[in-house]
């Protein structure tokens, strides 16, 4: 329900549309990756004339193709579990700006929002005129949020990478631990088109010396961060080799056991670890969750095991495999490349429940430079309907009439495929095939993007109210 205008409403106003006026390539459809035009030299300089609010802190940053924000969620939860105030900062946000400076899981307040625009803003604009050149948008949402944190005096900071990692405006901290959660292919115009070449990007948040924790098993992109950490001197930490999570008894409930090679060759365990979203992907990010928090623990932060227990098992985030109760079940997932939809794949079953394809409905909208083919293939086959459409707060969006073509590749035979000029409309057609089906319910899938999901959101939530389990 949309609350009137409060007089508080127009300073906020008028500091997101400074803020929306800068160089934003959240919302352009090329982003020219090069160290010209994302050069770090304007946020180093920026963070100074605030007084290097970053300097100090203890952070934990966050690079990976996906899994950054739950593995984010679950770090900040322990952290939390463990009596540490503790800042996020991540991008992008669903329904406000604020989500992106968030301490002890709430966002700062309309007034902080304001006061920060205002301490950044003579900075930036006198930086306009000068050789070094005007921060852009995500420089100065980096920098208010490591500015804000530093007001609140937080314990711990979880710093996420926005864009690759090498060239991202939060490179420039020096954290207390490096993580990289996955290694797939997205952005590959601008990254690379191998694992191998992304990895070497998302690798650039590795620093001398600083611990490093990976997420990525497999050779070809893993080995590369392993080069890289080696190359600066870094303690590395490798899943599937240094730590990991395995099955626990069936008498424990199905949950995992975390193992992890501690700093001083021991071995340290955790039992009674459940995710609190389900599938493999999840679990995965729990173990890199569970490793950097363990890393940490090492190094003297007061982190206890059941801290870190509690952190894996209850953090999480909107828009992420969220589910909403009701007739039809609706699901909410960011999905926006191959690895994140095939996880979301593997997760559907116990997202829908017994609900049959037939009356499964997926409501997807993707950015126009997403492999669409990827995202669809370990999807669409799954519902006896997809809907396409398109968000309608970015530029981004690639037109429905292309989605709807790649799904018609995908799905099986009897399925039907159709667009929707809107979320909103898309909602409309998707409820009334889903819904109605008693005991044998139908569901409702949205996604393709984070984007999207922060529009359709909204109006899921207008509609049921927050789900139950939503983080604060």
């Amino acid at each position: 329900m949309n609350r009137p205008p409060s007089d508080a409403d127009a300073p906020r106003a008028a500091a997101l549309a400074w803020l929306m006026g800068r160089v934003n390539y959240e919302r352009t459809k090329v982003i020219p990756y090069t160290e010209e035009s994302l050069k770090l030299d304007r946020i180093r300089e920026l963070l100074r004339r605030l007084g290097d609010p970053h300097v100090g802190q203890r952070i934990v940053h966050i690079a990976g193709t996906k899994g950054k924000g739950s593995t984010a969620a679950m770090i900040a939860a322990a952290c939390e579990a463990a009596g540490l105030r503790t800042g996020v900062s991540s991008s992008p946000h669903l329904e406000r700006l604020e989500e992106r400076f968030a301490v002890g899981g709430h966002p700062c307040t309309a007034a902080d929002l304001v006061g920060l625009v205002e301490r950044v803003r003579p900075i930036a604009e006198a930086m306009d005129r000068e050789p070094v050149g005007g921060p852009t948008y995500f420089d100065l949402t980096t920098a208010m949020a490591l500015a804000h944190f530093a007001d609140r005096a937080v314990d711990a900071v979880v710093l996420e990478v926005g864009l690759g990692g090498r060239l991202d405006s939060t490179n420039v901290v020096t954290p207390e631990v490096a993580v990289v959660t996955s290694i797939s292919l997205d952005h590959t115009l601008l990254l690379g088109a191998t694992r191998d070449k992304i990895a070497v990007e998302k690798g650039g948040i590795i620093k001398p010396g600083v611990p490093a924790v990976s997420g990525v098993a497999d050779t070809e992109a893993g080995d590369v961060l392993e080069r890289i950490a080696a190359e600066r001197a870094c303690p590395f930490w490798r899943r599937g080799r240094d730590f990991d999570l395995q099955r626990d008894l069936p008498s424990d409930g199905g949950a995992w056991r975390f193992t992890r090679r501690q700093e001083d060759g021991a071995t340290e365990t955790i039992d009674g670890v459940a995710p609190a979203l389900p599938g493999t992907a999840q679990a995965e990010n729990a173990a890199v969750a569970l490793a950097a928090l363990g890393v940490l623990a090492d190094r003297g932060w007061r982190l206890p095991i059941e801290a870190r227990r509690v952190g894996v098992n209850t953090g999480r985030l909107a828009g992420r495999l969220e589910r909403f109760e009701g007739d039809p079940t609706i699901v909410i997932d960011g999905a926006h490349n191959d690895a994140s939809a095939a996880a979301l794949a593997e997760a559907l079953d116990a997202l829908c429940g017994p609900t049959p394809r037939e009356r499964r409905v997926l409501v997807i909208a993707v950015s126009d430079d997403k492999d669409l083919g990827a995202i669809l293939k370990p999807l669409a086959r799954r519902f006896g309907c997809v809907i396409a459409t398109r968000f309608q707060d970015n530029p981004r969006a690639a037109s429905p009439e292309k989605v709807a073509e790649e799904a018609r590749r995908w799905v099986i035979e009897g399925a039907v495929v159709q667009t929707a000029p809107t979320p909103a409309a898309a909602w409309e057609t998707a409820r009334r095939r889903a819904a109605g089906g008693g005991a044998g319910g139908g569901a409702v899938v949205f996604t393709g993007s984070l984007l999207f999901a922060a529009e359709v959101r909204r109006l899921v939530v207008a509609e049921r109210g927050a789900p139950l389990g939503r983080p604060a």
